[in-house]
């Protein structure tokens, strides 16, 4: 299915490039604002760090001593999540929030004034940030050093991380959302010169149109020109073989008439029966250059199909004004029970050879009555009806074979061939069935 549909290849294709646009953006950002965070906690504990060591100062018993604590109030707080620590020569220094704890730094080689960055476990195993400097001292003579350290708990850059994501994935299926129906309206565009050109293709092939239109994108525009070009070709091939059928019965006509003389002559002479025979083959002949030739009109015609509109019932008058002049129509009542604004989407030579032949089975069939009606509903159906001995469903198949014949009468039994012939060609059915007459009921529909 995926395979056989452009239109879901490519709503797949968009899905997965936005799916992972939108996965790499959220942790793209995620990052990022951590980042940030970390940059702000590092800040924040390095004006912690300065005031720590601005507090600090040589007691008058030359130890070092915290005079102005950092006014943070979770210093004061036992496991606050933010804590400071000086370490001497003489012992250590620590804020309330630490207890019991002792912050414990890596060992590494500090430069006074500069400030070094650690993440370290804390009270309770979190993960500290930790930042450190060396501070050098003198007073009255005295000189000390000391390493002072403020932490603060990691927790809150996850906390804030975590906040973030839940914050960002609503917009980001928002923004899926707005994406998804960019594609499907991007899809929908791209596309739809191809629907055209597929309603195209296809009013060419019903013969609404001779050749697709060249107001096509430059992508496409090839594959119009070819089409075109397939088109040209296959109506010059269709003239060629309408010529060629044209000359094959032209090229006929004269054998056929020297035929039918030397069936005159020996029919004269007394050879009656040699004479039928003859007059039997040229009829037979007769019928298979009129079938080429009807094949070859159809065939041209069907190019096209829905532009001819052929009054029924004008064409069924005609027709039945000849057939009364017949052997077997003298012997029957035609009725033509088609309205007046009927119009049959066929062109009228096809259309008077395809009623033509089946009222002339029809005649030869009945007993006293031929009748001709049709139902013009959402789609035309014209129904032949008569009389006679009807047809057996069995025998339906037969009867629709090149030459199949259930009576042993005149003709070549190429009616019903010669008539499917013209439907197939107009996208026509032709169904048998009993006739409420009593024979055989022909239904022709689109």
């Amino acid at each position: 299915m995926i395979r056989r549909s452009l239109r879901l290849r490519l709503a797949l294709a968009g899905a997965l490039a936005v799916s992972l646009a939108l996965a790499l953006a959220g942790f793209g950002l995620t990052l990022l604002f951590e980042r940030h965070v970390y940059r702000t906690l590092s800040d924040d504990l390095d004006v912690d760090l300065r005031q720590l060591i601005g507090g600090l100062e040589i007691a008058p018993g030359g130890e070092i001593a915290l005079a102005r604590p950092p006014p943070d109030p979770r210093f004061n707080e036992p496991l606050s999540g933010l804590y400071w620590q000086v370490d001497t020569r003489s012992g250590q220094l620590r804020s309330r929030s630490l207890w019991d704890f002792t912050l414990a730094p890596p060992s590494d080689l500090l430069s006074e004034g500069q400030t070094h960055y650690h993440q370290i476990a804390g009270p309770g195993g979190k993960l500290l940030l930790l930042a450190e400097r060396r501070v050098e001292m003198a007073a009255q003579g005295q000189h000390q050093a000391a390493r002072a350290l403020v932490a603060s708990d990691l927790t809150r850059l996850r906390r804030a991380r975590d906040a973030f994501i839940a914050d960002l994935i609503p917009g980001l299926v928002l923004l899926a959302l707005f994406l998804a129906f960019a594609t499907w309206l991007q899809l929908s565009l791209g596309l739809r010169p191809l629907g055209r050109l597929r309603r195209e293709v296809a009013d060419a092939i019903g013969g609404r149109r001779q050749r697709l239109s060249q107001d096509a994108p430059s992508e496409v525009l090839p594959l119009v020109r070819e089409v075109n070009a397939l088109l040209d070709t296959q109506e010059k091939e269709l003239q060629r073989a309408r010529g060629r059928a044209a000359d094959l019965a032209h090229g006929l006509k004269t054998p056929l008439a020297a035929l039918a003389g030397d069936a005159r002559r020996l029919r004269e002479r007394g050879s009656a029966d040699v004479a039928e025979s003859l007059d039997e083959i040229g009829e037979t002949m007769r019928r298979h250059v009129e079938r080429e030739l009807a094949r070859a009109r159809v065939q041209a015609a069907a190019i096209q199909r829905g532009r001819h509109a052929t009054p029924l019932r004008e064409v069924v008058e005609a027709l039945i004004r000849t057939l009364s002049r017949t052997e077997n129509g003298e012997r029957v009542k035609f009725e033509n029970n088609v309205p007046e604004s009927v119009l049959a989407p066929f062109e009228r030579l096809d259309l008077t050879e395809l009623i033509g032949n089946l009222l002339d089975n029809a005649a030869r069939h009945a007993k006293a009555r031929v009748r001709v009606s049709c139902e013009d509903g959402a789609r035309l159906t014209v129904v032949i009806e008569d009389d006679g001995p009807g047809l057996d469903p069995a025998q339906e198949a037969f009867v629709r074979q090149r030459g199949g014949r259930l009576d042993q009468g005149g003709g070549a039994g190429l009616g019903l061939a010669i008539a499917q012939d013209i439907l197939d060609a107009y996208g026509w059915r032709m169904d048998l069935a009993r006739s409420p007459l009593g024979g055989l009921e022909i239904r022709l529909s689109e």
